[in-house]
């Protein structure tokens, strides 16, 4: 039976874990049952309902204690004793998706960046899953989008996305989340989010450098220049802006990773008792939004945001408080 599968990646803080309890939530509304794996050895607070937790098998505390070990090197080795042993996670796999008829798993994973740019033990793991379960699985790859204020750290961030491209080897979705939290410093942004999404044209970004004269955007000029013909040369890395509060950037990323998957295909397959056309709605959305340009699909973002916004302000004033400010990036 062929398994379809999310694998979540990325650095610490990126919103990995929100994004799997989203999309819990999202496919039950959907009626489209799915099996979370927690694949975190060091991840013991969990949000979501977990049907598989790595932890049983090992955990980043115990190897701290019994080989003395830092928490980077016990994650490390955490990683390859899962590597080792798995055939456990296959075992519980087959078993959580069994009754499934498309079965569909999530797996929220570390966030060490090494394990995703230059070690290879996720690779070894997930090409024995992909054999082992004929499982059909995509990358998506989380990038807080707030690191778009700062030149140097979203060029960074999109070296990092092209580094897991290439060593995973898996269809890949990047993503840049939390967008819900760049809408209240958008003056701060250079460029429209559509020009950080799209990773097009990096030269408007790199005369920006220059032209602040900062001693060492001078400095390291021809570095930068390097870096953004290396990423413009391979044109792997496009961003799907995400705000996983909002149903329909969900719906669009979901739509975009089973398209990458497969899933798509299997859509017919799903169904609703209260809506015969459930199973196929997936598959339209897919279709439907692939001409719309990123700039008019910000756009229409923007609205809703400041439509929700303004719900969330007079819901506070009709209960006598205050709107909760929202944290600068």
């Amino acid at each position: 039976m062929v398994v379809f599968g999310q694998f979540i990646i990325g650095p610490p803080g990126a919103g990995k874990t929100t994004y799997c309890t989203g999309m819990q939530q999202l496919l039950t509304v959907l009626k489209r049952p799915c099996t979370l794996i927690n694949l975190d050895p060091a991840n013991d607070d969990l949000p979501y309902e977990c049907q598989i937790d790595i932890r049983e098998l090992v955990n980043v505390e115990d190897v701290m204690t019994e080989l003395d070990l830092g928490p980077n090197g016990a994650l490390l080795y955490a990683m390859e004793y899962i590597e080792v042993n798995l055939d456990w996670l296959i075992t519980r796999i087959r078993s959580a998706t069994a009754d499934s008829a498309v079965p569909y798993v999530f797996f929220d994973c570390p966030g060490q960046v090494e394990l995703y740019t230059h070690n290879d033990v996720m690779t070894k793991i997930t090409q024995q899953l992909v054999k082992a379960l004929d499982l059909r699985l995509v990358a998506v790859h989380l990038i807080d989008s707030t690191l778009c204020v700062d030149v140097y750290r979203y060029i960074s961030a999109v070296l990092l996305s092209l580094a897991a491209m290439m060593q995973l080897e898996l269809p890949h979705i990047n993503v840049l989340s939390k967008i819900d939290m760049l809408m209240d410093h958008s003056d701060d942004l250079t460029f429209g989010l559509d020009y950080y999404a799209g990773v097009a044209d990096l030269s408007q970004i790199l005369w920006t450098l220059q032209t602040n004269r900062h001693p060492l955007s001078v400095k390291f000029e021809k570095l930068n220049r390097l870096m953004a013909e290396l990423i413009e040369d391979y044109g792997l890395v496009s961003f799907e802006p995400l705000d996983i509060q909002d149903k329909e950037c969900a719906m669009r990323v979901l739509g975009r990773c089973d398209t990458a998957n497969g899933h798509i295909m299997n859509a017919e397959k799903i169904q609703d008792p209260s809506d015969p056309v459930s199973g196929v709605r997936l598959f339209q959305v897919g279709l439907s939004d692939a001409a719309e340009s990123m700039e008019d699909y910000i756009e229409r973002y923007e609205e809703r945001f400041k439509a929700r916004e303004a719900e969330e302000m007079g819901q506070h004033e009709e209960e006598g408080g205050f709107a909760p400010a929202r944290p600068a990036p």
